[in-house]
Parts: structure tokens; sequence; C-alpha cells
């Protein structure tokens, strides 16, 4: 069959007979490019089996049994650790901490679990970094293990005689888009440098039952850098999240084949490595024991984890002719739609003032259901008058100024408890459908404004 000119997809691969601005599979524009001619359509004949097909229930789970790494908040993204042959690709941007927890990651592979996992052989190819600079940073985190090879390389087939020679349990490329193969044109990290890159580090880690560890870039949107192949053919995607100006970091599950991708891991960058937080809420809300007018908790789920929250307000008189709404680490179109509802339904009214609303911590809160936290803190601003001291609220919060009820509310309520907190309003109906600690004292609202006019008091209950 005779062969016709054809133009291909570089980041997913997608074929047309034309050259066309934009992908029509993947959406990305100018990435089509001449490939010469396409084949037509080929038929294949019947080999010879080498591996016969097994019943299902014969086939045994050792191999796919996750090994614990060490460092908990890891493990719990990663659904327990990392899977011989599995393929884990962590995404982030520059300085956010990826190459620091990594080396961590191989330094405690290689002296071993305490949970009984015996030490394994590392080895750890760095292609932005020299050796001796990752030397440093391990001794500085204190990553120093006898069986972590280390190997400064830049050459895919370099790479692949170092996999030879070391013959590790888990590799650490860091990062993928720095290796180049000789056989393929084009600087190292180019859409097809990467691909191939990827599919040979992905063949070795399937065919020895090594655990692979690949660093990637982002773009300027924060998108993971390379083809979109890439994040199709590994097995897990994490992304690495933080403010640059905070310590905190957020560690989640894009995708994962071994576990599940609704849960996050929270660690804490210093100049001393990361280390996990099994318990971060203290970080999002102040050190203080009384309430100010203007602030508000809430409990937000991060992934299945409850995590305490703070909001902020400030209301102020503006001297601009269009008064400011300025807002962190929360949706600012949101917050728009929370002080309309709290002027039109609730009859607190901003006006022409300034407005500031901010969480603490530097957590980044976009569920709706710190929504009647955000409203009470706003309420609690414009009347100068705080609300109960150690309450939590939490709910969504309507056009029509209703409260409507949220997903979790159970693990919400608990997790205030936890925390000391004792008072709570929440949606009407809560109390009868959820389990309620006995040392919150729970106010059901179904309108702002009688959530409003039952929490902001110049006189506060006594603790």
């Amino acid at each position: 069959m005779s062969s016709r000119p054809g133009f291909r997809c570089g980041e997913c691969g997608w074929n047309t007979a034309k050259w066309v601005g934009r992908c029509g599979e993947c959406q990305a524009w100018g990435t089509v490019e001449e490939v010469g001619a396409l084949a037509g359509p080929r038929t294949v004949q019947a080999a010879r089996v080498t591996t016969p097909a097994q019943p299902i229930g014969e086939i045994g789970l050792e191999a796919a049994r996750a090994r614990p790494t060490g460092v908990g908040e890891f493990d719990r993204v990663l659904g327990g650790g990392l899977v011989p042959g599995g393929v884990v690709l962590v995404a982030g941007e520059p300085g956010i901490g990826k190459s620091t927890l990594l080396l961590d990651v191989a330094a405690r592979a290689a002296r071993g679990t305490s949970g009984g996992e015996p030490a394994r052989t590392v080895l750890y190819v760095t292609g932005e970094e020299s050796a001796a600079q990752v030397r440093a940073r391990a001794e500085r985190i204190e990553a120093m293990a006898r069986t972590l090879y280390l190997a400064a390389e830049t050459d895919l087939a370099t790479v692949l005689g170092q996999i030879e020679q070391i013959q590790p349990d888990l590799l650490v490329v860091d990062s993928v888009q720095t290796i180049a193969s000789a056989e393929v044109d084009g600087a190292a990290g180019n859409v097809s440098q990467v691909r191939e890159v990827a599919a040979a580090l992905i063949a070795v880690a399937k065919s020895r039952g090594i655990a692979v560890l690949l660093v990637g870039h982002v773009t300027k949107d924060g998108s993971i850098a390379g083809p979109r192949v890439l994040e199709h053919l590994v097995d897990v995607v994490i992304q690495f999240e933080g403010d640059r100006h905070s310590r905190l970091r957020l560690v989640r599950a894009v995708k994962n084949r071994f576990g599940p991708t609704d849960e996050i891991g929270c660690f804490d960058l210093s100049e001393v490595g990361i280390v996990g937080l099994a318990d971060p809420s203290g970080l999002f809300t102040s050190d203080r024991d009384l309430s100010v007018p203007g602030t508000c908790m809430t409990v937000t789920l991060e992934g299945r984890r409850p995590l305490l929250a703070e909001v902020q307000s400030l209301v102020a008189e503006s001297s601009l002719p269009q008064p400011r709404r300025a807002t962190s680490g929360l949706d600012s179109a949101r917050v728009q739609m929370i002080i309309a509802v709290l002027d039109k339904r609730a009859g607190r009214k901003i006006g022409p003032n300034d407005t500031f609303v901010s969480t603490v911590g530097g957590v980044r809160i976009t569920e709706p259901a710190a929504d009647l936290a955000i409203a009470l803190a706003l309420a609690s601003a414009i009347s100068d008058a705080p609300v109960f001291s150690r309450l939590v609220a939490i709910g969504e919060v309507g056009l029509s100024g209703d409260i409507r009820p949220v997903v979790g509310i159970a693990r919400r309520l608990a997790e205030a408890a936890r925390l000391g907190l004792t008072h709570a309003v929440v949606p009407r109906g809560t109390v009868g459908s959820v389990a309620v600690p006995d040392s919150l004292t729970v106010f059901e609202a179904d309108h702002l404004a009688a959530a409003v006019a039952t929490v902001i008091q110049e006189r506060r209950p006594s603790d």
C-alpha cells in the first residue's frame, strides 16, 4: 500500500494528513510536525508465545507489594511505598525541594527501615549538579549511606551502563529532562529526547524489577514539561506544591496505579533538610487563645486528611475611588461572591471600604466548605466584634444566603475537637446525621444571617 505525507503531534502522537496549528487530540498549540510519510495499515503475523497467559487467581502478588521508603508522608502519598518495577514521576517548580526529598528517600532506602525492610542498593543519577554538590547536600541533611551510589551523567547510554554495573534496587534520576540519547536528534529536554529517555528507563525498570524515581521539570503554567505521553507511561505522577516563601510543602499524587490519589503528604523544608509533618494543622493557625475581630477557623479536607486552617480579614476605610479587594490563599472570585451575599442577604455592608482576606501559614483553600468561615471572618471585621472563642465554621454559602452541607463533616468535627476547639457552626441537619464529639457545642444554621447573629456577639460565652 502506498504511503502518504503526514504530520504527527509531538505531545500525544496524534496523526493527521495535513499540517494544523493545534493538535486535534490534546489541543496543544505548535506541536504538530511533519514526519515524512505515514504508513498505511499493516498486518502483523502471530508470533510464538513464550510466556503463556495464566488464570488471574494464580498470579502472585509479591512482585506488586509496596516497600516502605522510611519517609512516612511520602509513603502515604504513594499508597504504602515503592513497588519494584514501578516508575514514579515527581514534578514541581525549581527550588521547591524535589531533589532534597528524593535524596533523603534514597538514603533511607539504602540504610533500611525500622519496620524490617532490608537495606537496598540505590543509584542516584544527577544531570543538573556535580557529584560534589550532591555529596555536600547529603552531608547537610544527614543522607549518607554505604550502599547509596552517586553518578553525574547526562548520556542515556552511560546511565544504562551504570545500571548494568551497579544492579540497583532503586534508581533516582534528577532529572529526566537533562538526560539525552545520542541516537535521537535534538538537545536534551525536547519532546523526542524525553520520550526516548523515559521509554528506555521504564523498559529497564520493568525488566529488572527496579523501582525508579524520575524528577520532572514544570512549565510556566505549572504543567509537567515534555510530552503528555510521559505521564501516561509512568505508573505514578506526584506533584510538589508550596509557596516559595513558606516552609510548608504539599505532595499529592495526580496519578497512582498502586494506590489512592486522594492522599497528600505534608513536609517542612528547612536548612537541615525536609521533614514529614504527621500533624501539620498547627502551621495554619495563629498562636493565641482569644479571638480577635476578623478571624475564624475552618477545617479543610486535603485528600482524606482534615486540616485546621484560619481565615483572617481586615476591612479598612479606603482612600481610592475604587476600593481594593485583595486575597491571599483564597479564590478571589469566591471571596467577591461572599462579600456580595453578606451585603444582600445578611445586612453586613462593606461599602466603599478596602477588604483584605488571607489564610495563615501559606495554605491555599479552594473548597466551598470554607465559605462560612470566610463570611464570618468578614462579618466580624465589619462589626469589629470577634466570633466565639475557639469556634470552627464549616459550610458552603449559596447566593441566596443559605448554608449547604459539605462532605466529610464528621471527620472535620472530630479534627476540630481533637485540636481543642469548643464551638462549631454547621449547616442545619448535621447533628442528627453524624456523630458529634461531646466536647463541641454545635450551632446549626440554615442561613448566613442566622449564623452571623448567633456567633458574632460583643459578649462571648465563658469557655
